[in-house]
C-alpha cells in the first residue's frame, strides 16, 4: 500500500474526516500544490488516467497558477489528465465568474492538456439536460464513478460545490450531478452531488484565511445537520475527506 508524503501529518478528527494544518497561507499552499502533484502522479502511474474535479474560488485559483509555473509543469503527464468540475455557474464559459473561466486563466490554459479530456459543464443553459448529460460523462469516462480526487471549498454559509442549505440536490441519491436552484442567490447552479463526492478516493476541502474559522469549527463541531450544513455530509469511511486549513482558518485545534 502506498504511504503518501503527508499522512504522517494528518489529524484524525473522526470516522469520515481528516484534518491537516500545514502552517501558514503560504506553507498550506505550498502543500495543495505538492499534494495535487503526488496524486496526479500516482493515478497516471498506476491507471493511466488522473481524473480531477476542479473547484472555483481563490484558494483553487492560486494553486492552479502554481501547478503551471514552468518548475511545476514537466512533474505531472498533463497529456493523461483528465478535467471535470464539480460544480458550475449558470453563465457562459468566457464570463469572469464561471469556474471553468477561472480555472483556464489561472494556468490550466497554458498546460499541455488535450482538448478532449477538459470537460466543462455547460450550466448557462438548459442545464437540467446538460446536468444529466455531464452526469452521463462522469459514467462514460470514470470507473465506478470514483474520481481520482475531487476538489472543494466552503462557503461561510457551510455550503461546498453548490450544495447549499436547504436545496433540493441535497437530497438526489440516485444522481451524481444535478441543477439546482439556489434561492439564496435566486438562480440556478449545476453540482455534483453527495453521492458523486463520497465516491472519488481523494476528496479535499480547502479552507483558508480566517473568513473561515468561525464556520469551519462550526462544520466540525457541531451536531450533525448537514441540511443546514451541507459541508458536514463530505467524506465517507471508505473515503474520508482531507480538510486542509490554514493557521488562520483554525488557529485553536485541537479544540
Amino acid at each position: 500500500m502506498v504511504e503518501f508524503f503527508w499522512e504522517k501529518e494528518i489529524l484524525g478528527f473522526d470516522e469520515r474526516r481528516d484534518l491537516i494544518i500545514p502552517g501558514n497561507h503560504e506553507q498550506t499552499l505550498d502543500f495543495c500544490t505538492e499534494h495535487f502533484i503526488t496524486l496526479a502522479e500516482h493515478a497516471i502511474q498506476t491507471k493511466g488516467f488522473f481524473n480531477v474535479a476542479l473547484s472555483g474560488g481563490s484558494t483553487p485559483g492560486a494553486l492552479f497558477k502554481r501547478l503551471a509555473k514552468p518548475e511545476n509543469r514537466p512533474r505531472v503527464k498533463w497529456e493523461n489528465v483528465r478535467l471535470f468540475w464539480s460544480d458550475e455557474r449558470s453563465v457562459p464559459p468566457s464570463n469572469p465568474e464561471s469556474n471553468y473561466h477561472m480555472a483556464m486563466e489561472s494556468g490550466f490554459k497554458v498546460l499541455p492538456l488535450k482538448v478532449e479530456h477538459i470537460f466543462r459543464m455547460h450550466a448557462e443553459d438548459h442545464i437540467e439536460q446538460n446536468a444529466l448529460a455531464y452526469e452521463n460523462l462522469i459514467l462514460k469516462y470514470v470507473p465506478n464513478h470514483a474520481l481520482d480526487l475531487v476538489m472543494l471549498g466552503m462557503g461561510e454559509d457551510g455550503h461546498t460545490a453548490s450544495l447549499f442549505p436547504k436545496t433540493h440536490a441535497l437530497h438526489a441519491p440516485e444522481r451524481l450531478v444535478v441543477a439546482n436552484f439556489v434561492p439564496q442567490k435566486n438562480t440556478w447552479r449545476m453540482t455534483f452531488t453527495f453521492e458523486c463526492i463520497n465516491a472519488a478516493s481523494a476528496i479535499v476541502i480547502y479552507v483558508l484565511g480566517k473568513g473561515k474559522k468561525e464556520m469551519l469549527k462550526h462544520v466540525l463541531t457541531a451536531p450533525y445537520d448537514p441540511d443546514n450544513l451541507p459541508a458536514q455530509r463530505i467524506g465517507v469511511p471508505a473515503h474520508k475527506a482531507l480538510w486542509i486549513a490554514d493557521n488562520e482558518a483554525l488557529p485553536e485545534y485541537p479544540f
